[in-house]
């Protein structure tokens, strides 16, 4: 094998190597990409029942007791 096929062939395994790389690299993005939409879901969920317990904290003492169709926990 000439210096110019060796080199070639190191170039060729090389850009194989990468594509590879990439490839693993997309998965794990849209691995990534799928968590990240599912913890914005959890968070909104979080962000809604405290501003319902904040609303029921901030309520006047006459009516500091809970509706029977709210439940807590």
């Amino acid at each position: 094998m000439t210096g110019g096929q060796e080199l070639a062939g190191q170039l060729r395994d090389r850009l194989a190597e990468l594509r590879r790389e990439y490839q693993v690299g997309e998965e794990q993005l849209l691995v990534l990409t799928q968590q990240e939409v599912v913890l914005r879901q959890t968070l909104l969920r979080i962000a809604g029942a405290v501003q319902v317990l904040e609303e029921l904290l901030a309520t006047p003492a006459e009516s500091a007791e809970l509706p029977p169709q709210v439940v807590v926990g």
